[in-house]
């Protein structure tokens, strides 16, 4: 994390410096402060504010509780005003001894902090949440390995618990996301483009996958997540996807064969959709990408209501002379009628390789998915060269509708026995505030699967760059929240929508680094922390994962190759 001083070369105050935690066990003591607005602490005289890092942890040592906390800003400060007025500048001999005179005592450094536990001081106390604060000039210390551990919880426990990675300036401590808690809501992973969303949103699919906390169902937008994805590194030309980590485990569905064929990657299935399986919802939701007004959408029910589930076949199919008596029949505007007939036109030949007016039932993909995912396979469909924002808001929209109904009812039917219940589905969507924006979070089946919260043991991982975008109401739903460097404020004051203490993880967002770090706070964490994200298909990453052997490049396993796709 950057400075936020600015000075980047200064080393950070770091617990792995034994001789300088030794000299220096506590930085500073509590000065002022109060339960709702955090705490003030002042530095030691010789600590100075350039070795301080918003996001770090520090425990106070209160008299009768521990109170972890967590930097959250760094100001420079003064017990009088007058040196400020005429300071102390130069490299003559009176300047620089005035200043030592004066920093530590007249000037001086202070820290917000936000505590986040807090704990008794007796064996074997538990964390628990923060009811008061510490007194006055309790002294703090750098929270030490033990600490952090202690909260997070291990992977090597068995408990499932997934290394997610490091606090800032402890790389030998794991940050861990309670597996069973994150698949329980939907969650989201934020982040302005280039921050490495798409690496971090693989790391959590590992997690869940390796542990079996939930089946997966990726809509893979940029075809990153099945074989092998992109990767910045000059030195290498990609990494590993799901399926050389899991094999038969992780399907790869295709809306475009050829464009996997020519990757050399065989689909397990190329997904067609019929015309009837377009519902007039469905075009409600492309409303924006299509440049339909209220008019339009008014116009489709109409020809829902006369038509059924053949409405859209008979507008492509309808001749132009047919337009106004059909327009007089049910109701709607001829001009209306038209405008709409050509717009969905150019819609169905910009879908032509995968959109179909009629399809036989044994070329039904939906079944074959919900079939897989039943038997805890997990399924990434890959878009190909289908890639423009209507053609994937389609294809994710009619697949999860039919999806969700499905579970639905099958969870009903199943009622409290656990054994007749379809497993725990997370659905990864990416360009999410296209589905959940205010105009249409109400009216989409990813705003209902959000506002359920697992109701139907359906739940969302939404990847966005733009949480402003989403409905309020939807980011309210999200259990956790993984949110790499955003610089738009109203970015930022999204992602914190109803997070308590979120005006002092406002600075702590905006400081992060442009790669590999996120703040990680919600349902499945116990605090907000920082973390240095986790190398993903680094060398310690395959060993963790206990990855296929075969190597970047090398053809996958043919679907017959396999054991058995269906078991």
């Amino acid at each position: 994390m950057n400075n936020l001083n600015g000075i980047s070369q200064i080393p950070p105050l770091s617990i792995d410096d034994d001789a300088q935690a030794a000299a220096k066990p506590t930085i500073g003591a509590v000065v002022r402060g109060s339960l709702q607005t955090g705490l003030q602490m002042k530095l030691g005289d010789n600590i100075s504010v350039e070795a301080i890092r918003a996001g770090n942890f520090v425990v106070i040592e209160g008299e009768n509780y521990e109170f972890f906390c967590m930097i959250t800003d760094v100001t420079l400060d003064a017990a009088s005003p007058a040196p400020l007025a005429k300071p102390p500048t130069g490299d003559d001999r009176s300047a620089i001894t005035l200043r030592k005179i004066l920093v530590g005592q007249t000037v001086y450094g202070t820290l917000a902090l936000r505590p986040l536990l807090m704990r008794r001081k007796t064996p074997d106390a538990e964390f628990e949440p923060v009811k008061t604060i510490p007194v006055h000039f309790s002294p703090a210390r750098v929270a030490s390995a033990d600490d952090v551990a202690s909260i997070f919880g291990s992977e090597a426990a068995g408990d499932g618990h997934f290394n997610i990675g490091t606090p800032l300036d402890m790389t030998d401590i794991e940050v861990c996301l309670d597996l069973k808690k994150f698949a329980e809501r939907s969650n989201g992973i934020f982040g302005k483009s280039g921050t490495g969303k798409t690496f971090l949103t693989r790391i959590c699919l590992c997690g869940l996958i390796k542990h079996k906390a939930a089946v997966n169902l990726i809509f893979d937008m940029h075809n990153e997540y099945g074989w092998e994805g992109s990767v910045e590194d000059p030195t290498r030309s990609a990494v590993r996807g799901l399926t050389q980590y899991f094999g038969n485990d992780v399907l790869v569905f295709s809306l475009d064969r050829a464009s996997s064929e020519r990757r050399g990657r065989r689909p397990q299935n190329e997904v067609l959709i019929s015309y009837e399986q377009i519902t007039v919802e469905d075009i409600v939701l492309l409303a924006d990408e299509l440049n339909l007004n209220a008019t339009a959408a008014e116009t489709i029910y109409l020809l829902g209501n006369k038509f059924g589930a053949k409405w859209l076949s008979a507008l492509i199919d309808l001749p132009p002379e047919d337009l106004k008596p059909l327009a007089e029949e049910i109701g709607a505007h001829a001009g209306a009628l038209g405008a709409l007939k050509r717009k969905l036109s150019r819609m169905v030949d910009s879908c032509k390789g995968f959109l179909r007016e009629s399809l036989p039932k044994a070329d039904d993909a939906v079944t074959e998915i919900l079939g897989f995912l039943k038997r805890r396979k997990h399924v990434v469909l890959e878009f190909g060269q289908y890639r423009d924002p209507l053609q994937y808001m389609l294809v994710a929209n009619i697949l999860t509708r039919r999806i969700h109904e499905v579970y639905t009812r099958e969870m009903e039917e199943a009622g409290n026995d656990r054994g007749k219940q379809p497993p725990p589905l997370v659905i990864t969507i990416e360009e999410a505030h296209k589905f959940l924006s205010p105009a249409l979070a109400k009216q989409t089946i990813f705003g209902t699967i959000a506002r359920e919260m697992r109701k139907y043991n359906v739940t969302l991982l939404i990847v966005d760059q733009r949480p402003s975008g989403i409905d309020a109401e939807v980011l309210s739903q999200i259990g956790t929240r993984i949110t790499c460097l955003l610089n738009d404020e109203r970015d930022i004051d999204a992602v914190l929508t109803g997070v308590a203490g979120a005006r002092d993880l406002r600075g702590v967002i905006a400081s992060l680094d442009s790669k590999q770090q996120a703040l990680l706070l919600g349902h499945a964490t116990p605090m907000p922390v920082v973390i240095k994200t986790r190398e993903y298909d680094s060398d310690e990453f395959r060993k963790s994962m206990g990855s296929l052997s075969a190597s970047i490049g090398e053809s996958p396993k043919k679907p017959e190759e396999f054991d058995d796709w269906s078991s």
